[in-house]
C-alpha cells in the first residue's frame, strides 16, 4: 500500500488523529502487540533500574574530592533523572490505555494529550543523546588538555549545563505546538509522535530531530574515540604510567557503553526517519494516512529505543570501578604524581590536590 493509496479521513477529526487506520484490520493484532502487563513489567524494570543507578550515583557523589570526576557524576545523573522521568511520563499514559483502551478523540479532542505526549516523546528522546555528546566533550577536553582551566567544571557549571540540554530539547519538542510540523497517533493507537507524513512543515520537523540525534551520536563517537587513544597512549607510556587515574578509565568505559547502548537502539529509528521523509516527495493530492508497513516500523524502532532508557543506568551500575576491580585486578589503585615528587613546592602541591592531573 503506498501514499497515493490512502484516502484522507473525515473532515472533523481533529489533526493528531487519522494517521493510521484504526479499522484496517489492526484490532485483530493489538493483543498479540500492547500486551498490558508486558507494557507494565515493561516499565517496572525501567524505572527501578534508574531509581537504583540514582541511589548508586548520589551515595558515590558524597565520597568523591576530585572535580573531574564530580562534574562526570553530575552529567551522569543528569541522564539517569532525564530516562527515568521519560519513562514515568510516557508510561502514564500508554501503560492506562491498554488496560481500559480508552478513546482518544473522546478523552483528548483537542489534542492536548496527545501533544504531551509527543512532546514528552521528543524531548526525553533527545535529552540522552546530547547529554551522552556532552559528556564525551567534557572527557574529551578533560584529558587530551588536562591542565587547561577552562576545562575545569564545576558542579554549578556542570548543572547548568545539563539545564541547558534540557531547556533546547524543550525548545525542539515544542516545535509542533507552535506550529512545525506536528504530533499525530501512532499505530496502534497508544502514543503520540512526529508525523512522517510528506507536507513541508513535518519533513522539516523530522529531519530536524533526526539529524540533530544522528549528529549527536557521532559527536560522541568522534570525541571518545579520541579520549579512548589518548588514556591508551597514556596507559602503555612506562614514564607515565603512575600518572593514569583508575577513575578516567572507569569514566571513559562508561562513556563508551552509553555511546554503543544508544547507537544500537537510537541509530535505526534516527535513519528510518531520514529516509522515510526524503523518498516520499510531496504528492499532488493531500495525504493524510501512513502506509501500514511504515507504521509497524515506526513501532518497532521505537520499542528498540524505550530499551536505551533501561539498560543506560546498568552501564553505571555494573561499570563501576568495584566492579571492574573484580573483573580485572590489574586496576587497583596507583601512586598519584604527588607520591612520585614528594618534594613538591606548597602551592603546585596544593594545586595538584584540588585538581586532578587529568580533568
Amino acid at each position: 500500500m503506498g501514499w497515493g493509496d490512502m484516502e484522507p479521513p473525515n473532515g472533523s477529526v481533529a489533526r493528531c488523529f487519522g494517521v493510521f487506520n484504526a479499522t484496517d484490520g489492526h484490532h485483530s493484532v493489538q493483543n498479540s502487540i500492547t500486551s498490558p502487563w508486558f507494557s507494565t513489567a515493561f516499565g517496572l524494570i525501567g524505572l527501578c533500574s534508574n531509581l537504583f543507578a540514582l541511589c548508586v550515583l548520589l551515595s558515590s557523589s558524597r565520597q568523591l574530592s576530585s572535580r573531574a570526576r564530580s562534574s562526570f557524576l553530575v552529567f551522569l545523573c543528569g541522564l539517569v533523572v532525564t530516562d527515568f522521568m521519560g519513562l514515568l511520563v510516557t508510561a502514564s499514559v500508554i501503560i492506562p490505555y491498554h488496560f481500559i483502551k480508552f478513546s482518544w478523540a473522546k478523552v483528548d479532542p483537542g489534542c492536548h494529550l496527545c501533544n504531551f505526549l509527543g512532546f514528552s516523546m521528543v524531548f526525553f528522546g533527545q535529552c540522552p543523546l546530547l547529554l551522552g555528546a556532552t559528556m564525551a566533550g567534557e572527557r574529551f577536553f578533560g584529558i587530551n588538555h588536562p591542565f587547561s582551566r577552562s576545562t575545569s567544571i564545576s558542579k554549578r557549571r556542570a548543572w547548568s549545563i545539563v539545564g541547558l540540554v534540557w531547556g533546547f530539547s524543550c525548545l525542539l519538542g515544542l516545535l509542533p505546538v507552535l506550529g512545525l510540523g506536528r504530533y499525530t497517533l501512532q499505530y496502534p493507537g497508544s502514543w503520540c509522535f512526529l508525523t512522517l507524513l510528506p507536507d513541508t512543515g513535518n519533513i522539516i520537523f523530522c529531519l530536524l530531530f533526526a539529524l540533530l540525534g544522528i549528529f549527536s551520536v557521532l559527536l560522541s563517537f568522534i570525541f571518545n574515540t579520541v579520549s579512548v587513544v589518548t588514556l591508551c597512549r597514556v596507559y602503555h607510556d612506562r614514564e607515565s604510567v603512575q600518572r593514569r587515574r583508575d577513575s578516567e578509565v572507569e569514566m571513559m568505559v562508561q562513556l563508551v557503553g552509553i555511546m554503543v547502548i544508544a547507537t544500537i537502539c537510537w541509530m535505526p529509528l534516527l535513519i528510518f526517519i531520514v529516509q522515510t521523509v526524503l523518498q516520499q516527495l510531496p504528492a499532488s493530492g493531500q495525504v493524510h494516512l501512513l502506509p501500514t508497513q511504515t507504521q509497524k516500523m515506526l513501532l518497532i524502532y521505537i520499542r528498540m529505543v524505550t530499551w536505551n532508557q533501561i539498560l543506560d543506568p546498568w552501564v553505571y551500575i555494573l561499570f563501576r570501578r568495584a566492579v571492574l576491580q573484580r573483573i580485572y585486578p590489574s586496576l587497583r589503585p596507583r601512586p598519584s604524581i604527588l607520591s612520585l615528587y614528594p618534594v613538591l613546592n606548597p602551592s603546585l602541591r596544593r594545586k595538584l590536590t584540588a585538581d586532578s592531573v587529568l580533568q
